[in-house]
Order: C-alpha cells, then structure tokens, then sequence
C-alpha cells in the first residue's frame, strides 16, 4: 500500500471515522477532537478535552465521542456539546474508550481501567458495555485488561475486540445484540484499533509491530501492511470513503505509550495517514441517540 501523510504534529492520535466528506480523529494526549475537510482544512473542536478514543456519526448530524467523562455529543455547526452517557448505575464508570456502532442505533463501548487503562496497578478492570438508543446500559463483559478496538462482522453475527497485551476476542452475538461467551481470535497481543472489511478480514493496529495485520475470518494472519514510518506505534484505522476502500491510520510517533504510561507528553510527531484498500471496509453504521 502507498500511504500518504493528511496530517502530523501531533502527539498520540485515536478514533478515526469518516462521516460524509471528513475523516474525524482525536488527539488523546494533547487533547482535542479534530474534523480535516476534502481541501485539507482541520478544525478542532473542544481543545481541552483529552482521551477520546472513539468517535461516531449519529443519525442527526452530530459526532458521538468517548472520553474519560464519558460518552458526549458534539454538535459541529454549533459548537454544542452535550452528554450521552456520564455514569452507569451500580457500576465504577471511569469514562469510555473505544466503540463501535451495533448497526440497531446503539454502541457497543470498553471502559477505562483505573489510570485511564495503561497504568500497572489496574485496580479497576475494563469492561465491555452496551447502551441503546433509548439510554439503556447492559454489562456484555468484565475483568478485562485494556479494552480497545473493536468492530462486527459484515453479517453483524460476531463481535470482535483487541484486548491489548492479551490478544484478540471473537464472541457470536444473539438476536438481541447481547454478546455470548469470548473465545480467542488471535493470539496477537499488540492490537490497539480494529477495522473489519467487507470480506470478512479483521485488521488490527499493532503497536509494537509498526505495521497493520489482517486477519482471516479463522484468525489467521493475512497480510501485514507496513507504514511509511516503521517506528511509529500504530494506534487506530479505519474504512471510509464513497466505496469504503480508503483506510485510515492514525499513529501514537515513535513514544506516544511509553510516555503516556511516564505521565508525560510524548513528541509531536504522530500523524494521520491514508491508503487505497484493495478490499472494501464493513461500512459503518450511525447510531440513534436523542441529542435535543
């Protein structure tokens, strides 16, 4: 694959989504979630906020963001912002990290663990939740270490997710969108971000590997796609574009988890890059929430 740079200059960049025309992405460290237009612009919006690690569309033309506070709202043209998901009734919520829309309105979200999830105590494990359009939080999974990326099948009858230093999970999931047991996937225990395409490939951001892995639907590897800068660590990807075959990479620079895990902020240098997928992506869905 040939990638190209759209931008850089940050420090530890997550959670790219195209919605329309715009690629979206976060900047977890620095802070910030960030819209780059067709013409290269780039807007950010709520500078102050750090730890977004996911983002989605929402029917009505506002972003759906994780974070440390939860899960948010960010209408674009106002500049409005409001909250979806700010605590979880009998539960330790310490905010939401990765997500990935369940194709009924709702969202599918891991947790943080305590520290935000990379510190080494974890006193307070992950978890993967899912809400409804309607509000309602159900428990899917628990006693995780590091939740992150995460996607569906292109059937929508398996979920699968990057459990960092653990590896990667597949689990059927039932009529009703609940999850069944966990099974291993793949032993790969670097996976950040996820993306699953249109045939069924699971393709996984590896952080220690400084390259993509995609993965067959036996959990098998594939391929591996190699980025321009071999020492970056591979944070997040995603599918967009009109025929879902351009594919996101967002990177952390050559320290962004070391130095997050020091409490420190790592060098500018992580950036967005973008290639041509011979494979289309699993398009992804909008989710429904009221946001009035």
């Amino acid at each position: 694959m040939d990638f190209e740079e759209l931008a850089s200059g940050y420090c530890f960049l997550e959670g790219p989504r195209v919605v329309g025309d715009d690629i979206w992405f976060t900047d977890i460290l620095l802070g910030g979630i960030y819209r780059r237009s067709p013409d290269g612009r780039i807007d950010c919006f709520l500078p102050g906020r750090t730890h977004s690690g996911g983002i989605c569309a929402n029917h009505d033309g506002r972003i759906v963001s994780g974070g440390q506070d939860g899960i948010i709202w960010l209408d674009p043209a106002a500049g409005e912002t409001g909250t979806i998901l700010a605590e979880i009734p009998g539960a330790t919520f310490l905010g939401a990290n990765d997500f990935i829309p369940d194709d009924r309105g709702g969202l599918y979200f891991g947790t943080f663990a305590s520290g935000g999830g990379y510190d080494k105590q974890e006193p307070i494990p992950c978890a993967i939740w899912h809400i409804d359009p309607g509000g309602k939080v159900t428990l899917q999974d628990e006693g995780l270490r590091i939740c992150n990326g995460m996607g569906l099948s292109p059937d929508g009858r398996q979920f699968y997710h990057n459990e960092s230093l653990v590896g990667i999970f597949v689990y059927d999931v039932a009529e009703d969108g609940s999850l069944g047991p966990k099974r291993l996937f793949n032993e790969r225990t670097d996976g950040d971000g996820l993306a699953v395409d249109a045939a069924g490939g699971v393709w996984a951001a590896c952080f220690d590997s400084g390259a993509i892995v995609r993965h067959l639907p036996d959990g098998s590897a594939d391929r591996v796609v190699p980025l321009p800068e071999p020492h970056h660590v591979i944070a997040s990807l995603c599918f967009g574009g009109p025929d879902w075959r351009d594919l996101y990479v967002a990177t952390a620079g050559s320290d962004g988890v070391n130095a997050m895990m020091r409490g420190e902020l790592p060098a500018r240098e992580a950036s967005l890059f973008r290639a041509r997928s011979d494979i289309p992506g699993r398009p992804v869905a909008e989710t429904r929430f009221r946001t009035d």
